[in-house]
């Protein structure tokens, strides 16, 4: 057997292979009259017998992990500074007290607690 399995992935095979062999699949290892016999012709002692033959024709995929430290690296490097963050924040509150203000939500001179604690870390 050229590759190694995990535990989970041979119960896996062999389960799946054995699902198989009792719904009617035919056997793709020669096996005589007397060893079925003597394995009662049970599937699951077909499927690790043929498991066991290495001639199943089923693979595994275990891919890489998505994470990477280049990857890492560029996050760090594309982050944005707190000043930008801030000023990108007021901006947005800008445009939704400008908003609020032109559908009626509130009126001219009138301002929320939240705006106004905005604006007054604005003039810090």
């Amino acid at each position: 057997m050229e590759n190694q399995f995990t535990k989970y992935e041979m119960a896996r095979i062999i389960g799946a292979r054995a699902l198989q062999i009792a719904m009617d699949a035919p056997i793709l290892i020669k096996i005589t009259e007397e060893k079925l016999k003597e394995m009662r012709f049970d599937a699951l002692k077909i499927a690790e017998y043929e498991f066991a033959g290495g001639i199943l024709p089923i693979t595994i995929h275990r891919p890489a992990p998505r994470k990477s430290k280049d990857r890492l690296g560029q996050i760090k490097e594309d982050s944005v500074s707190d000043e930008e963050l801030i000023a990108k924040a007021q901006e947005v509150e800008k445009e939704i007290v400008e908003d609020a203000k032109e559908i009626g939500l509130i009126n001219e001179g009138e301002e929320d607690e939240d705006t106004m604690e905005i604006t007054e870390s604005k003039e810090e």
